[in-house]
C-alpha cells in the first residue's frame, strides 16, 4: 500500500458540473505527474463526442508529393486549378541501362567536411568514380531509410552510418536528401506555373510506410522542418501520407486498360466459372480490396472498402507489414558472398573499397530486376577488378579458387571475370523475403474483417518483379483478382498527389495500437489489487489505471474527436505535461501492465490567466467558491489522421492553449 507523502506531491483539484473530479499531482522534484481523477467513474466510463465537420478545401495552389522510398524516391506534382493532370519530375541525369523509371537512387553523398555534395544517381556516379583512397574519406549513404523502421528508441539523437563507418545523425540525413527535392520540385513547379508562387502556396506530401509508429513519422516531418520544406508555424502546410493508402487512392480510379490481371482464374465468356459477374473496367461501391505495397524496405499493407455514394475509403483492419522488402534480396547476396569469400574480407572489402563495393551492390541490383521464375540461363554479374585484385592480395589466392573451395555448386565463376548465378541460386536469395511476403498476404486474407475480398493489388518497385509475381499468384491467384497498375513504381507517388488534393478521401482509418493516459480511480476493494492503493486526505485511490483515448483497430472517423480536462496542480504553474502510453493489445488495465509502454507527452503550454469576465457568476457550478485560479484546460485529441493530432483550449477565457504532442523525446 502507497502512503501519500504531502511533502513531495501538492494536489490541485477541480470539480466539474458532471461531479467529475480532475486533478494534478505535482512533484516536488520539478517532475509533474499529471493524473486526472474520476470521482467513482467506472474504467469503461469515458467521454468520446463526435466532431464530424469535414475539413476545408485546400487553400494551395499547387501539391507537390516526394516519395521517399528505401531504394529509390522520386517528387510528382499538381496544381490545382487543373488536378487532372500529374505531372511527373522530369528524368534526371544518370540512369542505370534498362531501368525506365522516373526516380532516382535513394542515395545521398555528403563531402569529409560533412557538408551535402550530391543526391541519386549524381551522387552514386561521382562516388564511384573517386579515387579509392579519397572515396574513403567521403560520406555515402544508401538505403538509409530501413534504419528508421528498425530503431525501437528513435530520437533526434539517432545516428546512421556512412558505407565508409562515420555517423550522422539521421535527421539531417533525411533533411539533405527533403531539401534537394524541395529544390529541384520548386524549380520545375516554377517554369510550369503562370502565376508568381508564394512558398505557402505549396502543400507538401511526403509518403510513409503505413507500419511506421508515430515517432517515425514525427521523425520525418521535423526533418522536412529542418530542410526548409515548410516552417513549424504552419503545420497544416505538409502531410504525411501512407504509402499504401496513396496507392489504394490511385487504384480505385484504375480502368481495365490500366492495369495487368495476373489472376489464374480461368474465364469462361468473360464470366467466372461460378456465373459471377464479368470483372468491369473499374470498382463498385462498395467494393472491398486489399493493397499489397511491396517496397525496397517494407512490405505494407492496408484494407479499404469504397464508401457509397460519395466514394470515400474505409479502412477495414489496421495496417499490418514488416521489414520484408527487396533489400532482403540484397542482404541474402552479401550473404552468399560471405559464405563464399569469409565474412571478414568482405567487411575489409567494404572499409577500403567502398565506392567498389557500392558498384558490385549496383551490378547486383540491375541483374536482380531480370531474374524470373522460367529464366533457364544463368544471370552473370560482374566483379569490380578491385574486388579480384584486393582478394588475391588479400587471401593469396584467386576469386576462382575460393569459389571451388566453397563447394557453392549453385555459384560458378566464368573466364570475363563473373560469378554466374543459376536459376537455383536466384531462387535461394529470393526465396525467404517472398515467403515472408506472402505469409503475410495470406495471414491477412484470413483475418475475419478481410474474409471475401475479392481484389488484391501489387503495387511498389518490388511489384515488377517476375519473381514476387508468380509466388503471389500461386499462393492467392484461385481465391482473388491479383491486379497490377502499368506503372506500378509511381503508383504511391501519384496517390499522394492525390491525397494532397484532397485529405479527406480516407474518411475512416483503424488504429495501430491502444492509447491512454494513467489516472486516479476510486480504490474498490476485491477489484483493485492492494499494490496500488493510495491513501489522500482519508480517501482511497487506485494509481496507474489506463484511461483509453483509443483501443488497437479501432475504427475512428476523420475529425473524430476524444476530449479530457486538466487541471493545474498549482497557481501561477506555466506547462501541464502528461504522458502517453501506448500497447499493441486491448487487453490492459493499469500502465504497468506487460506491454504497456510510455510513448510521448503531451505540453499544453499555460498563458497568464486573463482576469476572468463575471468570475463569480461563471465559478458558481464548480463547488465552493475558488476564483479564477482554478482552470479547467481542454485538450482535444483526434486519431482518425495519418498522424495523431492534440488541440487545447483554456474554458474559463475560451482562448488557445498552445498544444503539442511528441513521441521524439522518449
Amino acid at each position: 500500500m502507497k502512503h501519500f507523502n504531502a511533502s513531495c506531491l501538492e494536489r490541485s483539484a477541480f470539480q466539474t458540473d458532471s461531479g467529475h473530479l480532475f486533478g494534478f499531482y505535482h512533484n516536488a522534484a520539478g517532475g509533474m505527474n499529471p493524473q486526472r481523477c474520476l470521482d467513482q467513474a467506472e474504467p469503461g466510463e469515458r467521454k468520446h463526442t463526435l466532431d464530424l465537420t469535414p475539413k476545408m478545401a485546400c487553400p494551395f495552389s499547387v501539391v507537390v508529393a516526394i516519395d521517399f522510398g528505401t531504394t529509390s524516391s522520386g517528387y510528382a506534382f499538381s496544381f490545382t486549378q487543373d488536378s487532372e493532370a500529374i505531372h511527373m519530375m522530369k528524368r534526371w541525369e544518370g540512369g542505370d541501362p534498362g531501368v525506365a523509371n522516373q526516380k532516382s537512387p535513394t542515395c545521398l553523398l555528403l563531402t569529409p567536411e560533412v557538408r551535402f555534395h550530391s543526391f541519386g544517381f549524381a551522387a552514386r556516379d561521382f562516388y564511384h568514380d573517386l579515387d579509392p583512397e579519397e572515396a574513403r574519406h567521403w560520406l555515402y549513404f544508401d538505403k538509409f531509410k530501413m534504419k528508421i523502421h528498425s530503431t525501437s528508441d528513435l530520437t533526434m539523437e539517432t545516428e546512421l552510418e556512412a558505407v565508409n563507418g562515420r555517423r550522422v545523425r539521421a535527421i539531417e540525413v533525411f533533411a539533405h536528401a527533403l531539401h534537394f527535392f524541395r529544390e529541384h520540385a520548386l524549380k520545375e513547379v516554377k517554369d510550369q506555373s503562370s502565376s508568381v508562387l508564394e512558398g505557402e502556396e505549396i502543400r507538401w506530401v511526403i509518403t510513409v510506410p503505413a507500419v511506421w509508429r508515430q515517432p517515425a513519422k514525427q521523425f520525418m516531418r521535423e526533418a522536412a522542418y529542418l530542410a526548409g520544406l515548410v516552417s513549424p508555424d504552419c503545420p497544416e502546410q505538409l502531410l504525411i501520407a501512407l504509402e499504401p493508402e496513396a496507392a489504394s487512392i490511385y487504384c480505385r480510379k484504375l480502368r481495365l486498360h490500366q492495369v495487368i490481371d495476373l489472376s489464374v482464374q480461368p474465364l469462361t465468356n468473360g464470366f467466372d466459372l461460378d456465373g459471377s459477374r464479368p470483372f468491369d473496367s473499374s470498382f463498385r461501391q462498395g467494393d472491398r480490396y486489399v493493397v499489397a505495397d511491396c517496397g525496397g524496405g517494407t512490405v505494407d499493407l492496408t484494407v479499404h472498402q469504397i464508401e457509397q455514394p460519395q466514394g470515400t475509403l474505409k479502412e477495414l483492419y489496421k495496417a499490418s507489414g514488416g521489414p520484408y522488402g527487396a533489400v532482403g534480396v540484397d542482404l541474402a547476396f552479401e550473404a552468399m558472398l560471405c559464405q563464399i569469400f569469409g565474412e571478414d574480407f568482405i567487411q575489409s572489402f567494404k572499409a577500403k573499397r567502398p565506392a567498389a563495393w557500392v558498384d558490385l551492390t549496383i551490378a547486383f541490383e540491375a541483374r536482380k530486376r531480370t531474374a524470373s521464375p522460367g529464366r533457364a540461363n544463368a544471370l552473370n554479374i560482374s566483379l569490380p577488378f578491385s574486388f579480384i585484385d584486393y582478394y588475391k592480395r588479400h587471401r593469396g589466392q584467386s576469386v576462382e579458387a575460393a569459389l571451388r573451395r566453397s563447394n557453392m555448386n549453385i555459384v560458378k565463376w566464368s573466364s570475363q571475370g563473373m560469378l554466374r548465378l543459376t536459376q537455383e541460386a536466384m531462387n535461394e536469395l529470393f526465396q525467404p523475403t517472398i515467403i515472408n511476403i506472402v505469409k503475410h498476404i495470406e495471414e491477412l486474407m484470413a483475418k475475419p474483417e478481410v474474409r471475401g475480398v475479392r481484389f488484391l493489388f501489387l503495387v511498389g518497385g518490388f511489384a515488377e518483379s517476375p519473381m514476387l509475381q508468380r509466388a503471389v499468384q500461386k499462393a492467392l491467384g484461385r481465391t482473388c483478382r491479383i491486379i497490377i497498375p502499368h506503372d506500378v513504381g509511381l503508383t504511391i507517388l501519384k496517390g499522394a498527389v492525390l491525397f494532397g488534393l484532397d485529405p479527406t478521401v480516407v474518411r475512416v482509418r483503424r488504429c495501430p495500437l491502444t492509447y491512454g493516459v494513467g489516472v486516479l480511480n476510486r480504490f474498490v476493494e476485491g477489484r483493485h489489487p492492494r499494490d496500488k492503493l493510495l491513501v489522500k486526505d482519508g480517501r482511497e485511490w487506485c494509481t496507474d489505471i489506463l484511461d483509453r483515448f483509443v483501443s488497437v483497430d479501432q475504427s475512428v472517423a476523420l475529425g473524430e474527436a476524444v476530449r479530457r480536462s486538466y487541471t493545474p496542480a498549482r497557481l501561477g504553474q506555466r506547462k501541464i505535461i502528461i504522458n502517453i502510453y501506448c500497447s499493441a493489445t486491448d487487453d490492459v488495465t493499469y500502465i504497468s501492465d506487460p506491454g504497456v509502454r510510455k510513448c510521448g507527452t503531451i505540453t499544453l503550454d499555460l498563458p497568464e490567466p486573463l482576469p476572468p469576465a463575471g468570475a463569480a457568476a461563471r465559478g458558481g457550478g464548480g463547488g465552493g467558491g475558488g476564483g479564477p485560479e482554478r482552470r479547467e484546460i481542454r485538450a482535444t485529441m483526434q486519431f482518425g489522421d495519418t498522424e495523431i493530432k492534440v488541440t487545447a483550449v483554456d474554458i474559463m477565457s475560451g482562448r488557445s492553449v498552445r498544444a503539442s504532442i511528441d513521441f521524439l523525446s522518449n
